[in-house]
């Protein structure tokens, strides 16, 4: 557990305060962040997940299946509750606000925070790009546009609006490079084409960027936003960091999913709130206040959260070979 501290989350607690306080101090501003965002998601982290999976081979694939269908069951699940709890369970809140509240407190910020958190616990391999490859799979290409869905089907239209096609949502997540960039590594290592490793340099470079960079803008992200903590963001962070998690250790190990797999997805799942759903949020004016506080206090909580969760999965499944303790 000390290791687990000091090289997994103390790094992410000191970076994301120096970018919070740069952005007291106004030398990084909101629109910053969302530049540096566009950067991890655009550039960085679809570089660190094609150039990792490609690395793996075809027989490392077809055993990752498991993960791969618990994983999206789990997570859709979770997503699913998460929308019909605070859509219908609040009063004042409309299946907008749920849906909002599903793509932050029912997804996992694997974009963010994956490799920073996954790569000092289990090593760097392509084992962990996978993880968090089909995570940030379920997480773009399902969650996002489900969300999406269900958030414009709630909104007012306006009279003589075009209604959208409900496709829109999905083909615009699948065309981003966050999504078809591990589908098409993916793709390559199935089909047996070779990836030439003199490339990966290329790749890595760019790929360095992806964890230090998206912890601090999210630092900056939280310094501009005002916390107000009330039920809502309790109750959503509990779900988030508490049921979430427990339901992929659960179904892990009813499953019999390989012990590393079954490890990397509790903390995977045990991650906070995506900071893409405050994106969204931000961008429609849809449930801004609670959602970024629930994001806050999950990110507060999940520096004691995470060791809490490997204790727990060491204590019912047994010890993990792959720890680097």
């Amino acid at each position: 557990m000390e290791h687990i501290i000091l090289y997994a989350i103390v790094p992410i607690v000191v970076v994301m305060f120096g970018g919070y306080i740069s952005g007291k101090k106004g030398i990084f501003s909101g629109d910053d962040a969302k530049k540096f965002n566009k950067v991890v998601l655009d550039y960085a982290l679809p570089a660190a997940l094609f150039v990792s999976i490609v690395s793996a081979s075809r027989e490392m694939l077809y055993s990752d299946l498991k993960l791969t269908l618990i994983s999206t069951v789990v997570i859709m699940a979770c997503f699913m509750l998460v929308y019909v709890i605070f859509a219908y369970c609040f009063k004042g809140n409309n299946g907008a606000d749920g849906a909002v509240a599903a793509l932050i407190n029912g997804s996992p910020t694997i974009g963010f925070l994956g490799f920073a958190v996954l790569e000092p616990i289990f090593g760097v391999t392509p084992s962990v790009a996978l993880v968090v490859a089909i995570v940030g799979i379920v997480v773009n290409a399902i969650g996002i546009p489900v969300g999406l869905s269900l958030m414009n089907a709630s909104l007012d239209k306006k009279p003589g609006q075009k209604k959208e096609s409900a496709w829109k949502p999905v083909i615009h997540a699948l065309s981003q490079p966050v999504a078809w960039a591990p589908i098409l590594a993916v793709v390559l290592v199935l089909i047996g084409v070779k990836w030439p490793y003199w490339l990966s340099p290329s790749f890595n470079l760019m790929a360095k960027a992806n964890a230090s960079m998206a912890v601090f803008s999210a630092g900056i992200t939280l310094s501009a936003i005002k916390v107000d903590i009330d039920w809502q963001a309790i109750l959503g962070s509990i779900l988030k960091l508490i049921l979430m998690p427990a339901a992929a250790l659960a179904v892990g190990i009813l499953f019999k999913m390989d012990i590393q797999n079954l490890y990397m997805l509790v903390v995977a799942c045990a991650l906070p709130p995506a900071f893409s759903g405050i994106i969204i949020a931000d961008e429609n004016n849809v449930y801004v206040a609670t959602g970024t506080s629930s994001l806050t206090l999950s990110v507060i909580l999940f520096v004691i959260t995470c060791p809490m969760w490997l204790w727990i999965t060491q204590l019912i499944a047994g010890p993990c070979p792959g720890l680097h303790i």
